[in-house]
């Protein structure tokens, strides 16, 4: 049985590793000309995608490139005494098992784990797909497959052929966020500088086994912002305007935008859809149902949901009439708690206020003061996210190494 899949960041390659292991003839296709390499932020692994990654064999790899960030130094509007916060209880206090590492690192590792067993088409994208498996590209022949996955992020191309005009189905929910890559002048080693202000946060940091650093920067819009998500040059634009006059380090980290090796910028939005399966083609990961980049543990739930799909398609033996529903069905309750989370993230990481700034301090420096064991227990009692990934569990799927019929 043949199944294309478009996008190779982080949903691809893990469907693909689980559908090849369960039998099936996968294709990725790939816009971009190699696997992507745009700097790429931190993002967290929590317990139920640590777990799927070991059963993947590839949790030692993720584990050597975590980024180590463990200790955070908050600065506040107009207060002049930082709050220095113990992050490893933070995360610790989140989810019972975490990790954080850059996202091209970890498409890296989920794309090696099956590329011997799996086609990649890269430098090309999807134009049509017919009801009947048909499936049209920009340069590559057509062929036709049995099922099409769209697995191409916020902006998934497959969504717009089959479902329509994103605007149907995003959220913005008032935030923008932008990353770039910067020299760690700084000599960040495990530690992460923040500035916080009414409305806008910005932070720096490094991971253990890279030379530069990041720059993260979160900020508050009433109105979406007027802009084309690739036109770099006018994000650039906006997120200045955003910033400008902050701190004199944050002017310095956005210096660097004129000659950053990778920038990415984009609203932070929720993708909103009563069902991401038609006919032959289905959603996964932020093409179907983005919590929100940053801010909703978007990755953690691409890769439950890459694992679940393969498990529900493997249990009825291909048959996507009975495997979408299922998928859609398992996965409803993760969204919509990963959609809670990132409502709640963003309010906490952006403050509206100076009382919200003041709460942020004070939560971070209380749980950093705790012993380990009642900085947990406070964590899970008061945040969202830990609740959410904590009680997130899948099912027991196949054995792998099936022949599904069909093929």
């Amino acid at each position: 049985m043949r199944i294309l899949i478009s996008g190779a960041s982080v949903a691809g390659p893990v469907l693909a590793y689980w559908l090849t292991k369960y039998g099936f003839d996968v294709t990725v296709v790939e816009r971009a000309p190699v696997l992507r390499k745009t700097g790429g932020h931190a993002v967290d692994l929590f317990r139920p995608a640590v777990d799927i990654s070991e059963q993947m064999g590839v949790l030692p790899r993720i584990e050597e490139r975590a980024t180590g960030t463990d200790r955070m130094t908050l600065y506040r509007d107009g207060v002049r005494r930082p709050v220095r916060v113990d992050l490893s209880k933070v995360f610790g206090g989140a989810s019972d098992r975490h990790l954080e590492v850059l996202r091209d690192d970890l498409s890296e590792i989920y794309y090696d784990a099956a590329r011997d067993d799996v086609e990649y088409i890269f430098d090309d994208s999807i134009t049509a797909i017919s009801p009947d498996g048909e499936v049209e590209f920009e340069t590559a022949v057509p062929r036709r497959f049995d099922l099409v996955i769209g697995a191409d992020g916020l902006h998934s191309n497959v969504r717009r052929i089959v479902f329509g005009d994103e605007s149907q189905y995003s959220a913005f929910i008032g935030a923008y966020l932008g990353v770039l890559t910067l020299p760690n002048s700084a000599g960040l080693d495990g530690d992460m500088v923040i500035h916080t202000g009414v409305g806008r946060t910005a932070g720096i940091y490094g991971a253990r086994h890279i030379d530069d650093a990041r720059a993260l920067f979160l900020f508050r819009s009433e109105r979406e912002l007027d802009y084309h998500h690739r036109d770099v040059p006018r994000q650039k634009e906006l997120l200045r305007a955003a910033f400008d006059g902050m701190a004199p380090e944050v002017d310095g980290w956005l210096s660097e935008l004129d000659r950053t090796s990778a920038f990415y910028f984009d609203s932070i939005t929720q993708l909103r859809m009563d069902t991401w399966s038609r006919g032959r083609v289905t959603l996964v990961g932020d093409a179907g149902y983005c919590p929100g980049p940053a801010v909703g543990g978007s990755t953690t739930l691409a890769v439950v949901g890459a694992y679940v799909l393969a498990g529900e398609l493997a249990r009825f033996d291909g048959d996507h009439e009975r495997a979408f529903p299922a998928y859609e069905h398992a996965m409803a309750n993760h969204i919509r708690g990963s959609r809670a989370v990132a409502l709640s993230a963003a309010k906490t990481l952006i403050p509206k206020s100076r009382l919200g700034m003041a709460g942020l301090a004070y939560g971070a420096r209380l749980i950093s003061a705790l012993p380990a064991g009642p900085s947990r227990a406070l964590l899970r009692l008061t945040t969202k996210s830990a609740r959410v990934y904590n009680s997130m569990t899948v099912d027991n799927y196949p054995p792998v190494a099936r022949t599904i019929l069909g093929g």
